[in-house]
């Protein structure tokens, strides 16, 4: 008797496990990892070289507004380069690492940025009992509007959407389907959500073990948030929302150095972001049932499939 995945078709899989409707398995799941890494520090130094061929100074310590430029420009060009790799790899259209109707949701995007808005002020809240992480402390009165500090405020602004774009597309995007496609069931699932978030937390470089753990159980958040809504949006919205948070908070009464790359930790800012994380996932798994979201593909069979293994 066939499975309940075979009797649905191809058609019907989750958001994890699109790779299946074009070419997958363990070889093309290196080669397209292998791809996505290596393209990633090929972007990186094509980047920083360009900024610093025009003059722009990408100094990381102290943190110049050229290197946050530099960073966010390599994120949204990854942004392509998944685009690149999962066609050329997994004869697959770019939608497919999007959501499982091949597209942005814009309407159920919006409605994640205003539960990200909601969830955000409540883990504020929370910070408030709890030490805060060292370095990151918020000072009584504004920073000085510097040139220095206008020139971080446009690329906060106006690059920070595409950068925390340009993570979740690699990350809870092309890597959640690569891993997620090589096995069934909850294996398969286990994958796509704990291989992403763990590489995730490790791409941040050198940290603490507080800090550490709190990137990782914010990758196995927005991995799940993936699985049960079908597409990146929501994890896009509590990125970018996050993100957005911080900075600007760093920019107007911090230091955004330190916010960028801490170098200490304490458990006690963990409360503030699983409170804020995890009402997030169950806000957002609440409206995505009562409203029907799709979290399944749809449509018929792709013509790549044939390279099945």
């Amino acid at each position: 008797m066939p499975s309940a995945e075979q009797s649905a078709g191809p058609a019907e899989l989750e958001f994890h496990r699109q790779h299946l409707l074009g070419r997958t398995g363990w070889l093309e799941a290196l080669a397209g990892v292998f791809a996505v890494v290596i393209g990633w520090f090929v972007l990186s130094i094509l980047v920083v070289g360009l900024l610093d061929g025009v003059g722009i100074d990408v100094t990381v310590d102290p943190l110049t507004p050229g290197a946050l430029l530099a960073t966010d420009l390599v994120w949204a060009f990854a942004i392509l380069l998944v685009a690149a790799v999962t066609l050329l790899v997994h004869q697959l259209p770019f939608g497919r690492v999007v959501s499982v109707v091949g597209r942005i949701r814009w309407r159920w995007l919006l409605i994640c940025l205003g539960l990200a808005v909601i969830t955000l002020a409540l883990a504020v809240g929370v910070s408030m009992f709890f030490p805060q992480q060292p370095g990151t402390e918020l000072s009584d009165h504004l920073n000085a509007f510097t040139d220095r500090m206008r020139d971080f405020t446009l690329i906060v602004v106006l690059l920070t959407p595409l950068q925390a774009a340009g993570e979740e597309f690699v990350f809870r995007g092309y890597l959640t389907q690569a891993f997620g496609g090589l096995a069934r069931g909850r294996v398969g699932a286990a994958l796509a959500v704990v291989v992403p978030a763990l590489l995730f937390a490790l791409a941040h470089g050198a940290q603490s073990l507080p800090v550490f753990v709190d990137r990782f159980a914010f990758g196995l958040i927005a991995g799940v948030l993936v699985l049960v809504t079908g597409g990146l949006e929501a994890g896009i919205a509590m990125h970018l929302l996050n993100n957005w948070l911080s900075l600007g908070l760093a920019l107007a009464v911090g230091d955004i150095n330190a916010a960028i790359n801490p170098e200490g930790g304490t458990w006690g800012t963990l409360p503030s972001t699983l409170t804020q994380s995890l009402v997030y996932l169950a806000l957002v798994l609440w409206i995505a049932r009562r409203t029907g979201l799709e979290t399944r593909s749809e449509g018929g069979v792709l013509a790549g499939n044939s390279g099945h293994r």
